[in-house]
């Protein structure tokens, strides 16, 4: 296969199947000499999932600018 001009490829469709890697899915790029190995990350969740698991967490009633003043005085 070929790397485009960005630096990407395309994994194919049977190794996708094969190690569980959809879409949001990460992967780390392990280097072994002169080889590049590609590695699904395990327990990576897409931050979509982290962020759904916190709506509705916060208790405290203030507006994005009364928040933001509280985050920028010193």
């Amino acid at each position: 296969m070929k790397v485009t001009t960005k630096g990407q490829v395309t994994i194919p469709v049977n190794i996708r199947e094969k190690l569980g890697i959809t879409p949001d899915s990460e992967v780390d790029f392990v280097q072994e000499g002169d080889r590049v190995i590609l590695v699904k990350r395990k327990n990576a969740a897409p931050a979509s999932r982290t962020f759904k698991k916190l709506r509705g967490v916060a208790t405290v009633r203030m507006t994005t600018d009364e928040i933001m003043a509280l985050t920028r005085e010193v």
